[in-house]
């Protein structure tokens, strides 16, 4: 017997994986900086991701499926990228907000394409797993702008 949520819940097991990515990036970005400021943000940041991810994993439970548990392939190859890069640049803090901007870009990507998925499998504003996916689309856009506002000051800075 098939799940009718079946794409539904590939959509948000996508989103599993991009918020897994996101907590790891987010934790070996803290390990890379020193400003302690920026640290604390970094962490906070891995927290809200662990947070969207068990959501995400909730939701797919509460639609009959298996929720995705680990990081995706290029967010390995990303994180890899980042530290290889980090030891190159010397954990410089532009360097490190640059690639971290970069991972965002991604993930803001990813929550919009799975917004326009959902709309066309039927879910509407009105459906529990359209509003997540759009709560959680929102956090994305916010912490993108606060990553690329903390980038601009670093930049200025150096």
């Amino acid at each position: 017997m098939s799940n009718p949520n079946k794409d539904v819940i590939d959509v948000l097991n996508d989103l599993i994986e991009y918020s897994k990515d996101g907590e790891k990036g987010f934790k070996t970005s803290a390990e890379d900086v020193k400003n302690p400021e920026l640290k604390s943000f970094f962490v906070q940041r891995a927290s809200e991701c662990s947070s969207a991810a068990a959501e995400l994993q909730s939701e797919v439970r509460r639609l009959g499926g298996d929720p995705e548990t680990s990081t995706s392939i290029s967010g390995d190859l990303h994180r890899g990228w980042v530290n290889l890069k980090s030891l190159v640049t010397g954990k410089d803090e532009e360097a490190v907000l640059n690639e971290v901007e970069r991972g965002e870009d991604h993930a803001l990507k990813a929550y919009k394409e799975a917004r326009e998925k959902l709309v066309k499998l039927g879910r509407s504003v009105s459906d529990p797993t359209y509003s997540l996916v759009e709560k959680q689309l929102q956090g994305v856009q916010r912490n993108h702008d606060q990553v690329k506002a903390l980038r601009n000051a670093a930049r200025a800075r150096s």
